[in-house]
Protein backbone atom coordinates (compact mmCIF):
# COMPACT_ATOMS: atom_id res chain seq x y z
CA UNK A 1 0.00 0.00 0.00
CA UNK A 2 1.46 3.09 -1.01
CA UNK A 3 1.84 5.35 2.57
CA UNK A 4 -0.15 8.88 2.25
CA UNK A 5 1.12 12.20 3.13
CA UNK A 6 -0.47 14.82 4.33
CA UNK A 7 -0.23 17.79 2.33
CA UNK A 8 -1.04 20.45 5.08
CA UNK A 9 2.11 19.32 6.65
CA UNK A 10 3.95 21.26 4.29
CA UNK A 11 3.29 24.58 2.16
CA UNK A 12 3.01 24.15 -1.55
CA UNK A 13 5.61 25.08 -3.11
CA UNK A 14 8.27 25.14 -6.46
CA UNK A 15 11.24 22.65 -5.95
CA UNK A 16 14.46 23.69 -7.43
CA UNK A 17 16.97 21.67 -6.00
CA UNK A 18 16.76 17.85 -6.23
CA UNK A 19 18.78 15.16 -5.35
CA UNK A 20 18.68 11.03 -6.50
CA UNK A 21 20.21 9.02 -4.02
CA UNK A 22 20.63 5.34 -4.50
CA UNK A 23 21.28 1.64 -6.24
CA UNK A 24 21.68 1.12 -10.04
CA UNK A 25 18.24 1.95 -10.58
CA UNK A 26 18.24 5.13 -9.18
CA UNK A 27 21.87 5.36 -11.32
CA UNK A 28 19.40 5.06 -14.60
CA UNK A 29 20.59 1.42 -15.52
CA UNK A 30 18.08 0.06 -17.91
CA UNK A 31 17.74 3.17 -19.90
CA UNK A 32 20.45 4.20 -22.34
CA UNK A 33 20.87 6.99 -24.15
CA UNK A 34 23.30 6.93 -27.48
CA UNK A 35 26.09 9.21 -26.69
CA UNK A 36 24.78 10.06 -23.06
CA UNK A 37 25.25 6.91 -21.24
CA UNK A 38 21.94 6.14 -18.32
CA UNK A 39 19.28 8.23 -18.12
CA UNK A 40 16.14 6.87 -16.11
CA UNK A 41 14.46 8.27 -13.38
CA UNK A 42 16.55 10.95 -12.13
CA UNK A 43 16.22 13.26 -15.39
CA UNK A 44 12.55 12.15 -15.71
CA UNK A 45 12.22 13.91 -12.57
CA UNK A 46 13.73 16.86 -12.93
CA UNK A 47 11.77 17.65 -15.96
CA UNK A 48 8.95 17.19 -14.22
CA UNK A 49 9.66 19.32 -11.45
CA UNK A 50 11.25 21.90 -13.95
CA UNK A 51 15.12 21.58 -11.79
CA UNK A 52 18.01 23.20 -13.79
CA UNK A 53 20.82 21.27 -14.63
CA UNK A 54 22.83 23.08 -11.49
CA UNK A 55 20.20 22.18 -9.13
CA UNK A 56 20.37 17.89 -9.90
CA UNK A 57 22.32 15.95 -8.17
CA UNK A 58 22.89 12.30 -8.41
CA UNK A 59 24.92 10.71 -5.94
CA UNK A 60 23.82 7.06 -6.98
CA UNK A 61 25.94 4.26 -7.48
CA UNK A 62 25.37 0.29 -8.95
CA UNK A 63 25.60 -1.76 -6.38
CA UNK A 64 25.11 0.43 -3.45
CA UNK A 65 23.73 -0.63 -0.55
CA UNK A 66 21.07 1.22 2.55
CA UNK A 67 24.80 2.16 4.75
CA UNK A 68 26.34 3.38 1.45
CA UNK A 69 22.90 6.05 1.05
CA UNK A 70 23.59 6.92 4.83
CA UNK A 71 27.79 7.03 5.02
CA UNK A 72 29.02 7.52 1.42
CA UNK A 73 26.13 9.74 -0.61
CA UNK A 74 24.18 11.50 2.17
CA UNK A 75 27.53 13.77 2.55
CA UNK A 76 26.83 15.41 -0.77
CA UNK A 77 23.03 15.79 -1.08
CA UNK A 78 23.55 17.51 2.51
CA UNK A 79 25.80 19.60 0.71
CA UNK A 80 23.08 20.12 -1.83
CA UNK A 81 20.21 21.61 0.24
CA UNK A 82 17.74 19.85 -2.04
CA UNK A 83 14.12 20.85 -1.44
CA UNK A 84 13.02 17.03 -2.82
CA UNK A 85 15.10 14.01 -2.37
CA UNK A 86 14.62 10.09 -3.82
CA UNK A 87 16.05 7.41 -2.17
CA UNK A 88 15.59 4.09 -4.12
CA UNK A 89 17.76 1.39 -2.71
CA UNK A 90 17.38 -1.70 -0.72
CA UNK A 91 16.97 -4.59 -3.10
CA UNK A 92 20.98 -5.32 -3.27
CA UNK A 93 20.63 -5.86 0.27
CA UNK A 94 17.98 -8.26 0.18
CA UNK A 95 20.54 -10.86 -1.87
CA UNK A 96 23.34 -10.99 0.70
CA UNK A 97 24.02 -13.14 3.48
CA UNK A 98 24.63 -10.25 5.96
CA UNK A 99 20.89 -8.61 5.60
CA UNK A 100 19.67 -6.97 8.02
CA UNK A 101 16.37 -5.09 8.01
CA UNK A 102 16.97 -3.21 11.72
CA UNK A 103 19.67 -2.10 10.74
CA UNK A 104 19.06 -0.19 7.12
CA UNK A 105 15.87 1.15 8.29
CA UNK A 106 18.01 2.93 11.31
CA UNK A 107 20.54 3.85 8.16
CA UNK A 108 16.98 5.11 6.27
CA UNK A 109 15.93 6.79 9.56
CA UNK A 110 18.86 8.92 9.77
CA UNK A 111 18.85 9.90 5.81
CA UNK A 112 15.35 11.41 6.40
CA UNK A 113 16.52 12.90 9.89
CA UNK A 114 19.39 14.98 8.05
CA UNK A 115 17.71 15.54 5.55
CA UNK A 116 14.58 16.59 7.10
CA UNK A 117 16.33 18.66 9.16
CA UNK A 118 16.81 20.86 6.16
CA UNK A 119 13.12 20.64 4.86
CA UNK A 120 13.58 18.38 2.20
CA UNK A 121 10.85 15.96 1.32
CA UNK A 122 12.20 12.58 1.13
CA UNK A 123 10.49 10.17 -1.01
CA UNK A 124 11.52 6.16 -0.61
CA UNK A 125 10.13 3.47 -2.10
CA UNK A 126 8.59 0.21 -1.07
CA UNK A 127 9.84 -2.76 -3.57
CA UNK A 128 7.58 -5.28 -5.51
CA UNK A 129 8.14 -9.08 -5.45
CA UNK A 130 10.94 -9.35 -7.87
CA UNK A 131 10.65 -13.17 -8.11
CA UNK A 132 8.05 -12.61 -10.24
CA UNK A 133 10.06 -10.22 -12.93
CA UNK A 134 13.46 -12.31 -12.76
CA UNK A 135 11.54 -16.34 -12.60
CA UNK A 136 13.28 -17.69 -9.80
CA UNK A 137 13.54 -21.35 -8.78
CA UNK A 138 10.86 -22.03 -5.46
CA UNK A 139 13.47 -21.70 -2.82
CA UNK A 140 15.29 -18.76 -4.01
CA UNK A 141 12.25 -16.97 -4.93
CA UNK A 142 11.04 -17.80 -1.31
CA UNK A 143 14.05 -16.63 0.48
CA UNK A 144 14.25 -13.01 -1.68
CA UNK A 145 10.03 -12.70 -1.08
CA UNK A 146 10.73 -13.03 2.44
CA UNK A 147 13.63 -10.61 2.60
CA UNK A 148 11.72 -8.03 0.10
CA UNK A 149 8.57 -8.44 2.96
CA UNK A 150 10.77 -7.72 6.04
CA UNK A 151 12.46 -4.67 3.68
CA UNK A 152 8.98 -2.75 2.92
CA UNK A 153 8.19 -3.24 6.69
CA UNK A 154 10.99 -1.73 7.78
CA UNK A 155 10.54 1.04 5.63
CA UNK A 156 7.10 1.63 6.20
CA UNK A 157 7.83 1.93 9.67
CA UNK A 158 10.40 4.63 8.98
CA UNK A 159 8.14 6.49 6.65
CA UNK A 160 5.47 6.63 8.88
CA UNK A 161 7.47 7.59 11.84
CA UNK A 162 8.93 10.50 9.53
CA UNK A 163 5.36 11.46 8.28
CA UNK A 164 6.95 11.48 4.06
CA UNK A 165 5.18 10.17 1.22
CA UNK A 166 6.47 6.94 0.12
CA UNK A 167 5.76 4.82 -3.54
CA UNK A 168 4.96 1.35 -3.29
CA UNK A 169 6.18 -0.01 -6.56
CA UNK A 170 4.40 -3.32 -6.48
CA UNK A 171 1.14 -1.12 -6.90
CA UNK A 172 2.08 0.46 -9.47
CA UNK A 173 0.09 -0.50 -12.56
CA UNK A 174 2.23 -2.31 -15.17
CA UNK A 175 4.98 -3.18 -12.55
CA UNK A 176 5.46 -6.89 -13.94
CA UNK A 177 4.76 -6.12 -17.51
CA UNK A 178 7.98 -7.55 -19.74
CA UNK A 179 8.09 -3.91 -21.39
CA UNK A 180 8.50 -2.39 -18.24
CA UNK A 181 11.89 -4.04 -17.30
CA UNK A 182 15.32 -4.22 -19.61
CA UNK A 183 17.20 -6.90 -21.42
CA UNK A 184 18.49 -7.75 -17.73
CA UNK A 185 15.22 -8.04 -16.17
CA UNK A 186 16.52 -6.21 -12.97
CA UNK A 187 16.03 -2.54 -13.89
CA UNK A 188 13.34 -0.43 -15.54
CA UNK A 189 13.25 -0.48 -19.33
CA UNK A 190 12.65 3.34 -20.44
CA UNK A 191 9.21 2.65 -19.81
CA UNK A 192 9.79 1.50 -16.82
CA UNK A 193 12.10 4.42 -15.29
CA UNK A 194 9.58 6.56 -16.77
CA UNK A 195 6.49 4.54 -14.67
CA UNK A 196 8.82 4.96 -11.71
CA UNK A 197 8.99 8.69 -12.44
CA UNK A 198 5.12 9.04 -12.66
CA UNK A 199 4.63 7.32 -9.33
CA UNK A 200 7.28 9.53 -7.70
CA UNK A 201 6.16 12.78 -9.19
CA UNK A 202 2.80 11.69 -8.34
CA UNK A 203 3.82 11.25 -4.16
CA UNK A 204 5.35 14.93 -4.63
CA UNK A 205 2.17 16.20 -5.79
CA UNK A 206 0.11 15.26 -3.12
CA UNK A 207 2.89 16.35 -0.89
CA UNK A 208 2.30 20.14 -2.18
CA UNK A 209 5.52 20.44 -4.42
CA UNK A 210 4.28 21.84 -7.92
CA UNK A 211 4.83 19.53 -11.02
CA UNK A 212 5.36 21.78 -13.71
CA UNK A 213 5.44 18.40 -16.53
CA UNK A 214 3.93 15.67 -15.55
CA UNK A 215 5.86 12.87 -16.96
CA UNK A 216 5.03 11.15 -20.11
CA UNK A 217 5.40 7.36 -20.33
CA UNK A 218 5.83 7.76 -24.25
CA UNK A 219 9.12 6.97 -24.75
CA UNK A 220 11.78 8.78 -26.48
CA UNK A 221 15.41 9.15 -26.92
CA UNK A 222 16.43 5.45 -25.69
CA UNK A 223 17.85 2.44 -27.00
CA UNK A 224 15.21 -0.39 -27.46
CA UNK A 225 16.26 -3.96 -26.93
CA UNK A 226 15.93 -6.61 -29.56
CA UNK A 227 14.71 -10.26 -28.36
CA UNK A 228 18.15 -11.78 -29.12
CA UNK A 229 19.63 -9.07 -26.70
CA UNK A 230 17.15 -10.55 -24.11
CA UNK A 231 18.24 -14.21 -24.88
CA UNK A 232 21.87 -13.48 -24.57
CA UNK A 233 21.91 -10.91 -21.63
CA UNK A 234 20.08 -14.20 -19.85
CA UNK A 235 22.54 -17.43 -20.75
CA UNK A 236 25.72 -14.60 -20.85
CA UNK A 237 25.07 -12.85 -17.84
CA UNK A 238 21.64 -13.69 -16.18
CA UNK A 239 21.95 -17.32 -15.38
CA UNK A 240 26.14 -16.43 -14.08
CA UNK A 241 24.38 -13.33 -11.77
CA UNK A 242 21.33 -16.01 -10.72
CA UNK A 243 24.26 -18.52 -9.73
CA UNK A 244 26.73 -16.22 -7.37
CA UNK A 245 23.54 -14.56 -5.86
CA UNK A 246 22.26 -18.16 -4.99
CA UNK A 247 25.59 -18.61 -3.43
CA UNK A 248 25.20 -15.59 -1.45
CA UNK A 249 21.82 -16.86 -0.16
CA UNK A 250 22.71 -20.62 0.26
CA UNK A 251 22.75 -20.35 3.83
CA UNK A 252 19.03 -18.55 4.34
CA UNK A 253 17.60 -20.41 1.48
CA UNK A 254 18.48 -23.89 3.73
CA UNK A 255 17.19 -22.21 6.99
CA UNK A 256 13.97 -21.48 4.78
CA UNK A 257 13.76 -25.07 3.47
CA UNK A 258 14.47 -26.43 6.85
CA UNK A 259 11.61 -24.28 8.41
CA UNK A 260 9.33 -25.44 5.67
CA UNK A 261 10.01 -28.60 6.38
CA UNK A 262 8.98 -28.78 10.03
CA UNK A 263 6.16 -26.93 9.73
CA UNK A 264 4.95 -29.57 7.47
CA UNK A 265 6.21 -32.79 9.51
CA UNK A 266 4.12 -30.50 12.23
CA UNK A 267 1.19 -30.27 10.64
CA UNK A 268 1.15 -33.88 9.33
CA UNK A 269 2.04 -34.99 13.27
CA UNK A 270 -0.99 -32.93 14.62
CA UNK A 271 -3.16 -34.57 11.79
CA UNK A 272 -2.37 -38.19 12.16
CA UNK A 273 -2.91 -37.38 15.97
CA UNK A 274 -6.51 -35.61 15.27
CA UNK A 275 -7.37 -38.51 12.75
CA UNK A 276 -5.89 -41.67 14.78
CA UNK A 277 -8.05 -44.72 15.55
CA UNK A 278 -9.49 -44.71 19.16
CA UNK A 279 -7.82 -47.30 21.48
CA UNK A 280 -10.07 -49.91 21.01
CA UNK A 281 -12.44 -50.26 24.70
CA UNK A 282 -13.25 -54.11 26.19
CA UNK A 283 -16.49 -55.13 25.67
CA UNK A 284 -19.59 -56.01 28.07
CA UNK A 285 -18.59 -59.39 27.39
CA UNK A 286 -14.28 -58.43 28.46
CA UNK A 287 -15.95 -57.10 31.64
CA UNK A 288 -17.46 -59.98 32.72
Amino acid sequence: MTEQFSPTEVTSRRARRLAVLGDSTAVGLGDPVPGRGWRGVGPFVARALDVAPDGYLNTAFTGARMRCVRYDQLPAATTHRPDVALVIVGMNDTLRSDFDAAAMAADLDHVMTTLGALGTIVVPVRFHDHGKVFRLPGPLYRALKARIDELNEAIGTVVRRHGMPCLDLAAMPGAYDLASWSVDRLHPSELGHRMLAKGLTEQLGEAGVEIVEPVSLACSGGLQPTTAQHVGWLVLKGIPWLWRRSRDLLPYVASILAASAKESYLTWRDGTEVTAAPEPQPSALQIR
